[in-house]
C-alpha cells in the first residue's frame, strides 16, 4: 500500500474537489484498490481490496505501532484524509501505510494525464511518493472481490 502520501491543468480539473473521487490502484500490495470519498470538506480514503486481501479478507492491521490498533480489519480501513488547497491538489493530510505501520503528514496532486501523485512525510525532506491510476468499477456480470465494501476491477 501507500508508503506514504504536477497538478491536472486548471482547465480541466478546474476548481471541482470531486476530481479525485474514485477508485484508486495503488502500486503497493500488488495493486490494491483505495475509494476516496468525500468526508466533509476533506477527502479520504479507505482500502477496498487487494491481492492479498482477496486470498485472506480477514487480514487486521498487525504493522500498526499502537498495539491497541492492530486488530482493525485492513478491509474499509481508512488511509488518507486531505484538503483541498487548489484546483487538482489536497494537503494538511496525513497518510497511513499498513505496512509499515506509521502515518505520515501528507499532499495529494492530480497530473495532467490524470494520475494521482501522493507524497508522504515522516519530516522533509524525508519523504516518499507513489503514483497511483483510475481504476473502473465492475459490471454486474463480473466477479466481486471478496473482502470489499464496493465491487471493483482487479486487473
Amino acid at each position: 500500500m501507500i508508503g506514504a502520501l504536477a497538478s491536472l491543468a486548471v482547465a480541466a480539473a478546474g476548481a471541482d474537489p470531486s476530481a479525485v473521487l474514485g477508485l484508486w490502484r495503488s502500486p503497493e500490495d500488488g495493486g490494491a484498490l483505495v475509494r476516496i470519498e468525500a468526508c466533509g470538506a476533506a477527502v479520504c480514503g479507505r482500502i477496498v481490496t487487494s491481492p492479498r486481501l482477496q486470498a485472506v479478507p480477514d487480514q487486521t492491521d498487525v504493522r500498526n505501532r499502537n498495539p491497541t490498533l492492530r486488530s482493525r480489519r485492513l478491509a474499509d480501513l481508512l488511509i488518507l484524509k486531505a484538503s483541498p488547497k487548489a484546483a487538482g491538489r489536497w494537503g494538511d493530510g496525513w497518510l497511513y501505510d499498513p505496512e509499515k505501520g506509521g502515518v505520515y503528514t501528507g499532499t495529494m496532486e492530480l497530473t495532467p494525464d490524470g494520475r494521482l501523485r501522493l507524497t508522504g512525510c515522516i519530516v522533509a525532506p524525508f519523504c516518499r511518493t507513489q503514483v497511483w491510476t483510475r481504476a473502473r468499477a465492475l459490471t454486474a456480470a463480473e466477479p466481486a472481490a471478496t473482502g470489499a465494501r464496493t465491487a471493483i476491477d482487479n486487473r
